[in-house]
């Protein structure tokens, strides 16, 4: 076999192939055949197929891996979702993926050159469809390569626990209007979200309907105050399987799967959930592969070039999550892998593929200096296990007491708390962390005729991945003084002592703060920290960011419907921050941040047991955090077994 940085085959494209879907709309397909390099004539003996749906224009993967596998002996069909760029169809988001896609593999299974084998895989929307068309089952799909994308779009992806990513708001007003149907067909509409500011639109919220520029695109305008505004688990919004693939997981395919991301990933929580969910379901093997990167590659506060709007480079290849540095081996050769996958399981290459059935990076065995280009050299290695969390790990709770200690030790006090008041017109700012599509358009003089969408660069305003937890004038929505968030009085902070050897942690992680209010809602926060010792490059010490997560008070216990807060009545406020896999260092230490908001990452709670999203009225509310023996707030840390 030719080594793949010498392709034997040439390459035939078929473009804008229509694929038809059983209701007739028409799938803009993309396709491309290896070939006799001397004649580019296609090859006659039929191939696996490998299938990438997209809402991001099906003609930039030309470059980005259409040429690369069928150089390589593979046919590959990129083509658009239903009502993006050539496609038919209108787009509401993820409504029609389950169909649609397994209308595609059943299509593509049976074309002459196909050998019967459909793969599939994608990035972030790419990694949604994929899950979606497998609920469907289709005859022919062989296997999937899903990297970072979702289980349950209510419970960790749209909605988080009750509360809103507001990271959707912003896609429908950039990546998601700016290419639309409609603003593709008109300059006059493209301009009016070229110059949209995001950042503006978040500060002036919540929007209304009919009075953003969304009320340009009434179907975009739908989906989008849809998941900002129902929250019901009984609405039918969140039992389609192109939304909710956890309800669908037994009957969903069964075939050879590697589900990827990392650590600052947006999807990192859904990712392991499906693994978990699937792997010991399924007799097909299935791969959890977790990496240290972030959800694309896209620089905090600063801009990327043109080329990289609608397709930034992953985050595999770069040894970097925002301001962190991990070293080179933390990279991985994204296409090479996922080549690897298909020829073991498809073209039956046994040695093309031996892995372990987890891999994971365990962040932070590095020495903490700052590096030459100004990050913190957190580092790290990888690690394999034979599931997840790996075996022997003991899931140990850290409990919070009175005094801001973070302790093994349960409280032993029958009454002890903490209040703070939570001004939701000054909620605690994101600074990275599980974040992504917080972008806005940079502002340009020119039009769009003359600057076109495609070619402006974006601010990624954010951030995503790890971060000193210290805002400064930079920090999208902080006010001065700046400063160390744990300084911040709505913040809590629960600290062990600095550690005499290190602790390692890798799987999930569950906080329990028991909580009151004195209104009808509210929220509550919490964010596992790494506190860095006080150093000669970091003499403030730095307060790095690992997991977060919220509660949204009237969807406390992940509860199907509403249910109203009782003034001054105790509730356990259950959160599930994101999985990660981290070694505090000897003399770290480790700390549990408690708050009631965090924003833009969420929608902020107003406190009055309004609507959701819409509500435009606002009050202090007065939230207690109980430590107690009756009533313990604590984290939840899956700790590795020591040496």
């Amino acid at each position: 076999m030719a080594s793949d940085s010498d392709p034997p085959y040439g390459v035939h494209a078929e473009l804008d192939v229509e694929v038809p879907t059983r209701d007739g709309v028409g799938l803009s397909t993309d396709v491309y055949r290896p070939a006799d390099p001397e004649t580019n004539e296609p090859i006659d003996d039929p191939r696996p197929v490998i299938l990438d749906r997209t809402p991001y224009d099906k003609t930039g993967g030309r470059l980005r891996h259409g040429e690369w596998y069928a150089s390589r002996g593979y046919v590959i069909a990129i083509q658009d979702v239903r009502g993006r760029f050539d496609s038919g169809g209108d787009f509401y988001i993820h409504r029609h993926e389950a169909e649609d896609g397994a209308d595609a593999v059943e299509y593509l299974a049976e074309r002459d050159y196909c050998d019967g084998q459909v793969v599939t895989l994608g990035t972030s929307y790419g990694a949604w469809v994929q899950n979606a068309l497998a609920t469907q089952d289709p005859d022919g799909l062989a296997g999937m390569f899903v990297n970072m994308g979702a289980a349950n779009g209510r419970k960790k992806t749209f909605r988080h626990n009750g509360a809103f990513e507001q990271r959707w708001l912003s896609w429908a007003l950039t990546l998601g209007a700016g290419f639309a149907h409609e603003s593709l067909a008109d300059p006059d509409v493209q301009q009016t979200f070229a110059d949209v500011d995001v950042r503006e639109v978040f500060e002036d919220g919540p929007v209304q309907r009919g009075e953003s520029a969304l009320a340009e695109l009434p179907q975009y305008e739908e989906w989008a105050f849809d998941i900002m505004t129902t929250a019901s688990a009984s609405d039918d919004l969140w039992q389609n399987p192109g939304l909710n693939f956890e309800a669908h997981y037994d009957q969903s395919a069964d075939v050879p799967t590697v589900y990827s991301g990392g650590w600052y990933d947006s999807y990192t929580g859904a990712t392991c959930d499906n693994f978990v969910g699937l792997a010991d379901r399924k007799d097909s093997d299935h791969y959890l592969l977790m990496g240290p990167w972030t959800h694309l590659a896209r620089l905090p506060g600063g801009h990327d070039h043109s080329e990289q709007l609608l397709f930034p480079p992953l985050t595999w290849e770069q040894p970097t999550a925002g301001d962190l540095a991990f070293g080179e081996n933390a990279t991985r050769k994204y296409r090479e892998t996922r080549k690897r996958f298909f020829d073991r399981y498809v073209r039956g290459v046994e040695d093309a593929w031996d892995e372990p059935r987890v891999q994971y990076f365990l962040m932070g065995t590095g020495d903490g200096h700052r590096t030459e280009d100004g990050r913190l050299f957190h580092g790290g290695e990888w690690r394999s296990a034979d599931q997840w969390p790996p075996e022997g790990t003991e899931m140990t709770r850290f409990y919070a007491h009175a005094d801001g200690t973070l302790s093994t030790e349960q409280p032993t006090a029958s009454e002890s708390t903490t209040s703070f008041e939570f001004d939701p017109t000054d909620p605690v700012p994101t600074i990275g962390g599980n974040t992504s599509s917080y972008l806005t358009y940079e502002p340009r003089e020119e039009s769009v005729e003359a600057y076109p969408l495609g070619d402006r660069n974006i601010v990624d305003f954010a951030g995503r991945g790890g971060y000193d937890q210290r805002t400064s004038e930079d920090t999208f929505g902080a006010s001065p003084p700046y400063g160390p968030l744990s300084e911040r009085e709505d913040v809590l902070t629960f600290r062990t002592p600095p550690l005499e050897e290190p602790v390692e942690i890798a799987g999930p992680i569950r906080v329990r703060v028991f909580g009151e209010t004195d209104g009808p809602d509210t929220d509550f926060t919490a964010k596992l920290v790494d506190e860095y010792p006080e150093s000669e490059d970091y003499p403030d010490g730095y307060d790095l960011n690992l997991s977060d997560s919220i509660c949204r008070g009237r969807y406390r216990g992940y509860r199907d419907e509403p249910d109203l807060l009782t003034p001054g009545e105790v509730y356990e406020f259950y959160m599930e921050p994101y999985d990660t896999a981290n070694r505090f260092g000897e003399g770290h230490r480790i700390r549990l941040d408690v708050s009631s908001s965090n924003w833009p990452r969420f929608d902020v709670n107003h406190n009055t047991g309004g609507p959701l999203y819409t509500d435009q009225e606002y009050r202090v509310a007065e939230n207690t955090v109980h430590h107690s023996a009756t009533h313990p707030t604590h984290v939840e840390l899956p700790v590795q077994p020591s040496e």
